[in-house]
């Protein structure tokens, strides 16, 4: 497959919410593996659609393979169906704003329903590093980047450290 050029803030793809998939055809089997691909390459944990262009809802993750043996996923039009009360604070990093990092604060856990590239309906509950990663995707298929999360002061520190990384 295909390691895909990623799509950088402040590119407007990044703020539009991405439209559904309406069907897995062999154009969205290849996206999603050359997103794999890419993810891998990164080296990343998630990416979703937008960040390589392709303005639908659909994201790959692999939270774990850093620590152990690749376990990758492909989530087509992905839902949050149960959020759990607990919140977590932790950093997160995103490929497409390379060079920085925030303290996000999200739900510890969550329960996902999406469809798989077989055409099956998943559903599957999240907790961890895990349930983070699929808020954060799930953010980017709605138009939300990291930046979105923060304070305006802590948003413009983290902007101006990015512009020095990117000059």
């Amino acid at each position: 497959m295909s390691v895909l050029p990623l799509v950088l803030w402040p590119d407007p793809r990044l703020a539009e919410t991405c439209a559904p998939v309406t069907e897995i055809t062999t154009a969205i089997e290849t996206l999603a593996a050359d997103m794999l691909d890419t993810m891998y390459a990164a080296p990343g944990r998630g990416l979703a659609g937008p960040q390589v262009g392709a303005m639908l809802r659909i994201f790959v993750m692999d939270a774990g393979w850093k620590e152990g043996a690749p376990d990758p996923l492909v989530c087509i039009n992905p839902m949050l169906q149960e959020i759990g009360e607990e919140r977590v604070t932790r950093e997160e990093g995103c490929l497409s704003i390379p060079g920085v990092t925030a303290q996000i604060s999200r739900p510890s856990q969550v329960q996902m329903v999406w469809t798989g590239l077989n055409g099956g309906r998943y559903v599957q509950s999240f907790s961890g590093f895990a349930a983070a990663c699929v808020q954060h995707e799930i953010d980017h298929l709605d138009g939300i980047v990291t930046f979105d999360h923060l304070d305006a002061d802590t948003r413009a520190d983290l902007v101006a450290t990015f512009e020095k990384a990117t000059a």
